[in-house]
Formats: C-alpha cells, structure tokens, sequence
C-alpha cells in the first residue's frame, strides 16, 4: 500500500513564522511549534536544510503506522540542525508510526552542560531513525528503551558520553524487542563524566532486549574517559538478551578508563541466550576481541554461538592480554553453559591467544577449527583446561611454535590433558598459518570487509586439507560481504 500525506508542514528559522499555516510559501519557525500540532497518519513535517532550529522536538501519543507514519525529516540540499544544548534533540513517548530522517542533532557536549540522550524513542513501536548525525549528548546518541519494531539504519553517533546506541528496558525483562541495528556508526563517545559506578564509552550495547540484528555497524575509539577504574565499555555488545545476531560489522581500537577493565571488540555478557557473532572483525582494541562474560547474578548465559571471525593484536592493554576471552563468575554451572566457538581466526603478535578467567563450573563450552595465534603462550589464567572442549584447532606460538603453561609439544599438551584428541588420537595442529598479511589491519569501516583478505592461506598451506580450513565449520567460511 503506497503512504499518503494528507498534510506537510514546512519549518524555516529564517523566514518562517508560528503565525502561518505552516506551509511550503508561508512554513512555521520553530520547533516549540511543532510540538504542539496534534499529528497524524501520513503528516510530514520537514525543516529547512543547512537551519539550525532550537529546542527539543517532544513527540507523544502518536498513533501512526508503519505503511503510513508520520515523518520528520528535512528538505532542500544538505540537513537541518536540531540544536538542544542541554537537553534531548528528539524525544518519542507512546509513539506508534514515525520516521525520522535526514538530521543533524546536537547538544552541547556530554562535559559541557548536556544531561540527556540525542534521540530517545522510549515505550513506542514501529520507529525508524534513518540517515541521522548524533553528537554531543552526556547519554546515549540514540536510546531505544522498552520498544518494539524500530529500525536504526545509517545512524552517526559520535562525541557523546554513555553510548553510542544504547537498547535498554526494565532489568531482565526483555521488553525491548524486534530491533535492527544497520550500517550505523558510533565513534568517539568516551564516557559519561556523571557514572561514576558502571561502565559507560560504548560503541553499541543492546541489553534487556530479544530479537535484534546488528549488522555492517562500525565501533571505534569508544571508551578513552570512562571516569573510573572498574568494569569497562565494549565497541558492540550484548548483555540480558536473547536472539541476538551481531554480524558483518568492525570494531576496532575501542579503549577503557586507564587501569579499568574491558574495552574490547564484541562481547555476550551476562545473561545472554541463543545468540550468535558471526562475518566480524575486530583489532587493536585495549580489550579482548570477542568476550564471553558471565557476571554474578546475571540470568543464566547459554546456547550462543562465535563463528567465522578474526581478532588482530586486541587485548594488549586491558586485563585479558589475549585476543579471545572468558571470563565467568556464575554461581553454577547452570548459569554459564553451552557455547560454540569455531572457525575464527585469532591472532596476536603482542600478546596470548586465548585468556581463561573462571571462578566456577560451566559446561559444553566447545572451541574447534579455530586457528590461534600467539606471540609467546597461547592461552593463559586460571583455568586454561577445565571441562572445555578442543578439538581440530590450528595453535601456532610465534616465537615458540608452541607453548601452553610451559608445554612446548602439543602432543605432550594433548596427552597431559586429554584435549584435541578423537578416538585416543591427536587431531590438534601445530602449523604456521602464514597468512597473506597478518598483523596488519587498516580497515576503518564495517563496508571494507569484503574487500579485506589478510588472512587469506598460502595456496600450498597444508592446513587447507585439514578441518580447521575445508570443514563446514572452518575458517575458509570467513566470507565477509
């Protein structure tokens, strides 16, 4: 069904007037206008490219339609600016039906007076923000809160505090759902200087929420003033959610507080179920490339999956010193259980591979057809073995060929702790890759993946007969588009 427009309402802060009625010869002024139109189904109101137009635009009750919304939007060549100094740009309440698009939004700075989020679209469906610039805001760039059915595509959220995007909702109950998350961009948001008791500097972290998709989202340089030393930000993240897909997206020298923990690639913390990372790419972030988190007193973490992604040299800063993490704090086993980890590259040539850090049972936590590279060890912490299970993993030490807790032999490593074996056999491998041109990443946008191959195998490397490359679940299905 084709949308209609039974109404468009023009906004120029030059020569316009609230008198008016509001159209395209004679458009409003401001945005306090705006505010108090009663709109409907299929309405438009556009401002004027290249104005900047004051205030915050506080929309609530809307009962639209995703076929037929209201839009808010610009018109003529470039973007409007909404400037709210130190409130919310936009702020939706109850609102059913509405496309933002085309702007700019910015407050006057997350030290600098500002108090709240860009974009806040709280208790609302069927939204979608489209082609936004979001920067100066002490919270969140764009806040999606206990909503269902909203799209964010081509969001640019930088120079903000908390987050970049931020999907929350009452505490474990997943009342955010039905999320798209695509081709958005959150760089530099550095903290919020006001948290002084949890993390903040995230690139994109979706929490309390089920059924979302993130997909072609760049992270970068998030996280360099959280104001404290404790759990830190992560470039992309999950945590109380269930149905998550982050996939074909980078992220890349994200950082945490000095001293402070975290500021790595991508994560599934604590609470999160039947989700996958899959077609990613992280490097040189302080923190781990990819984390799987566990806190105490999260809901039960179970049933993800981490496939077909690279780490490069992350973990270099922060506590983990490894490109791959696990860190659980669960009161059981029945809280940390059931993970496949397979057909990721991981190397580093700074630091280790792989960091165990675990103070209590988990199970079915199962590592295969990965290749791990490391500079010295390859895996290191507290509970490097365990119930976890290895088999037809590639580990290569580059100065050691081989070394884990100061085993130098894999098969000596397999027999003294019965992993990477099949039937009494060793199917562990201990090869040097060789890849293309490792180490050495300069990606800078989720949209150069396809054309990124650095870890592309030698075409005479014998691992391309193995399982870690030719199987349905090896690193030659490494295919980002």
């Amino acid at each position: 069904m084709a949308q209609t427009h039974s109404k468009t309402y023009y906004v120029n802060s030059r020569a316009g007037n609230d008198d008016n009625p509001g159209t395209a010869v004679k458009p409003f002024k401001s945005v306090a206008k705006i505010n108090g139109l009663r709109l409907a189904a299929g309405e438009r109101v556009l401002f004027c490219a290249g104005q900047v137009f004051e205030g915050t635009l506080q929309l609530e009750n809307i009962n639209a339609t995703a076929k037929n919304p209201v839009v808010i939007a610009s018109y003529g060549a470039g973007m409007a600016m909404i400037n709210s100094r130190d409130s919310a740009g936009i702020a939706l309440e109850k609102c059913g039906g509405i496309r933002i698009q085309h702007l700019k939004l910015i407050g006057s700075g997350r030290k600098t007076g500002n108090t709240k989020d860009g974009v806040a679209i709280r208790h609302s469906n069927n939204i979608e923000a489209d082609d936004l610039n979001i920067s100066g805001f002490q919270k969140s760039g764009l806040l999606i809160y206990s909503s269902q059915h909203i799209m964010a595509n081509r969001v640019s959220v930088h120079d903000n505090g908390s987050a970049g995007i931020t999907v929350e909702a009452p505490y474990q109950t997943r009342e955010s759902n039905h999320i798209n998350i695509l081709n958005c961009r959150a760089e530099n948001n550095p903290g919020d200087p006001t948290n002084l008791t949890n993390h903040s500097g995230n690139g994109i972290v979706v929490g309390d929420c089920k059924n979302v998709l993130i997909d072609h989202c760049t992270a970068t340089n998030n996280g360099w003033d959280m104001p404290r030393i404790g759990n830190g930000p992560v470039g992309i993240w999950a945590y109380e959610a269930d149905s998550v897909i982050i996939q074909h997206c980078l992220s890349y020298k994200n950082k945490t507080s000095k001293g402070g923990a975290d500021g790595g690639g991508f994560d599934f913390d604590g609470g999160v179920t039947n989700s996958i990372i899959q077609y990613c790419m992280s490097y040189g972030n302080q923190g781990s490339g990819y984390c799987i988190f566990q806190y105490w007193g999260a809901s039960a973490w179970y049933n993800n999956v981490i496939r077909f992604n690279i780490s490069e040299n992350d973990g270099t800063v922060s506590d983990s010193q490894a490109g791959l993490y696990v860190w659980n704090v669960a009161e059981s086993s029945k809280d940390f259980h059931d993970c496949d980890v397979y057909g990721n590259i991981i190397y580093n040539d700074k630091v280790s591979a792989f960091c165990w850090s675990k103070t209590s049972d988990s199970h079915g936590m199962r590592f295969y057809n990965n290749v791990f590279v490391g500079r010295d060890s390859l895996m290191w912490g507290k509970d490097k073995v365990g119930e976890a299970q290895y088999h037809d993993n590639n580990w290569w030490s580059i100065n050691k060929k081989f070394y884990i807790d100061g085993i130098t032999n894999i098969n000596t490593w397999a027999k003294q702790t019965g992993k990477e074996q099949r039937n009494g056999k060793v199917v562990g491998l201990n090869i040097n890759p060789q890849f293309k041109k490792a180490g050495a990443a300069k990606l800078i946008s989720a949209s150069q993946l396809k054309y990124f191959t650095n870890y592309q195998l030698p075409a005479n490397s014998p691992l391309r007969s193995k399982p870690v490359y030719n199987s349905r679940y090896g690193i030659k299905n490494i295919k980002f588009d």
